[in-house]
């Protein structure tokens, strides 16, 4: 399973290990994502959702139903 981000498209990124000697080596960032349940009101379900901890605190911020819809007109989601 690919380690993006569900409602943000979050995923790794390529970048370098630079040496003392500043050699350079490819390596990966991975964002860091949970398996999370949500509970949407509106449609009184839970959902899992796999979402880097950047997005749960938006989440936490400005609510589930507001990420769930722009993550929507951003086209990470089709529901």
């Amino acid at each position: 399973m690919a380690r993006v981000c569900d409602l943000t498209g979050k995923r790794t990124r390529v970048g370098n290990n630079v040496s003392r000697a500043n050699n350079k080596t490819k390596r990966k960032f991975y964002p860091n994502l949970q398996k999370k349940r949500f509970y949407i009101p509106e449609q009184d379900a839970w959902v899992t959702l796999k979402v880097a901890t950047s997005t749960i605190r938006t989440i936490n911020k400005n609510g589930i139903m507001s990420v769930l819809k722009k993550a929507k007109e951003q086209g990470f989601i089709v529901y």
